[in-house]
Formats: C-alpha cells, sequence, structure tokens
C-alpha cells in the first residue's frame, strides 16, 4: 500500500465541512495526500480509502476519494460495499450498479 494512503488511513475519516474549516492544517494535509495518489488505486487501497467517507463532502475531498476508490481495477468490491449505511456508500452501490446496466 502506498505510504500517502497509509497517511490518510491513519488521518481517519474526512470531518464534515463545518469541522474542517476549523483546522485548515488538517484539510490541507487531506488534500496534498490525495493528490499524491495517482489513479488507479489498488483493490486493497480501495477498501483502505472507504472508511474516510465522512458526513459530508468535506469541501469536495470525498469525492476525490470516491474516484480513487472507483479507479480500482476489481471495482466494484462488492464485500466492501456491503458493511456500511454510510449515505457514500450508497452512492458508490448506486454509481456502480447503473454502471452494469
Amino acid at each position: 500500500m502506498r505510504e500517502a494512503i497509509k497517511q490518510l488511513v491513519e488521518m481517519g475519516p474526512l470531518p464534515d465541512s463545518a469541522s474542517a474549516s476549523e483546522d485548515m492544517v488538517r484539510l490541507e494535509t487531506y488534500q496534498v495526500l490525495l493528490d499524491g495518489v495517482e489513479p488507479p488505486v489498488t483493490d486493497e487501497e480501495a477498501r483502505a480509502l472507504l472508511p474516510l467517507l465522512g458526513a459530508d463532502e468535506c469541501f469536495g475531498l470525498a469525492w476525490a476519494v470516491v474516484h480513487l476508490v472507483e479507479s480500482a481495477p476489481g471495482w466494484p468490491l462488492e464485500d466492501a460495499l456491503s458493511q456500511s449505511q454510510n449515505s457514500w456508500i450508497d452512492l458508490l452501490r448506486e454509481r456502480s450498479s447503473r454502471a452494469e446496466d
């Protein structure tokens, strides 16, 4: 697993936009790390990135995670999509089912 992804996982879920605006340094760190991940990600990396998805889009950073996850060669990863009730996971389920149709 790439170092940037390990660091993102260590940082934990993206904060909601209101909280993130209070800690711009942390927000910038997420941005730099996400920008440094060149797609495609591996299936393992995609699974590791999914828990980063939080309550809202966190100034667009959640969309960066979504696009990286969707770049995995084995996407959609059915095991990863069935594990959570997160609204972002719901969105990924929808997007993958539409892509299959």
